[in-house]
């Protein structure tokens, strides 16, 4: 049987798209929780094959034997790819989800969702979108839970998918509540409703978007 690990890090973007491409392979998979250290902000072309990006016990819990593949995502991965695959006398297939900028060609195989523009190579993998962890059946399970909850909002019932500030853009109230006057003039002007759902990242502004709404709606705030 192939050894399969799925290094998973703090950001729940990675994570979901490291689990779901490792359920998606129908093999069993071991879970190395791994974080960043301070190195790990260096430049990868700095860092080239090394575990020096990651803390001390994220380094101890990457020990031979090695196993067949290794499944990794973001940019700061790929040192630790790198690292693995030299150590297991290039024995380890690595596979790296999204682009890890520079040096491609000494990783297995990459995935990079469209949405990230032309990566070219023939270890590159293009996706539609980012994987993830939702399958059919969990799709369809949740749909006989929630029509009922649901059936009350006017159709066309339009989701509204919350995000919120990044190192680059704000998200400040004002915005928020933009954004809430917004989605309401484009439901009313259907006849229909909305269905909000606020993320890690909105915080604060989630009363603000959710008081500016004027047309019937379901609110999820995050951690409800």
């Amino acid at each position: 049987l192939y050894q399969v690990w799925a290094l998973a890090d703090e950001r729940a973007g990675n994570r979901s798209q490291v689990l779901g491409v490792s359920q998606a392979l129908g093999l069993s998979f071991e879970i190395k929780e791994i974080r960043y250290s301070r190195p790990a902000r260096l430049p990868n072309a700095v860092l080239g094959a090394s575990l020096a990006g990651l803390t001390a016990e994220s380094r101890a819990a990457l020990s031979a034997p090695w196993p067949d593949v290794v499944i990794a995502a973001g940019r700061r991965a790929a040192p630790v790819l790198r690292a693995i695959k030299r150590r297991a006398g290039g024995r380890t297939f690595v596979v790296q989800l999204m682009d890890p900028r520079g040096r491609r060609n000494d990783l297995d195989l990459i995935a990079v969702p469209a949405h990230d523009g032309r990566v070219e190579g023939p270890n590159i993998v293009r996706t539609i979108g980012a994987p993830h962890r939702a399958t059919p059946e969990q799709l369809a399970a949740a749909r006989q839970d929630w029509l009922p909850r649901l059936a009350h909002l006017p159709s066309p019932r339009i989701a509204v998918l919350v995000g919120g500030p990044t190192r680059r853009r704000g998200f400040t109230p004002e915005m928020a509540r933009a954004l809430g006057q917004k989605a309401s003039q484009l439901a009313a002007a259907a006849r229909g409703s909305l269905l909000v759902s606020t993320s890690r990242r909105t915080g604060n502004a989630t009363d603000d978007l959710v008081a500016a709404i004027s047309v019937p709606h379901h609110a999820y705030r995050y951690r409800d």
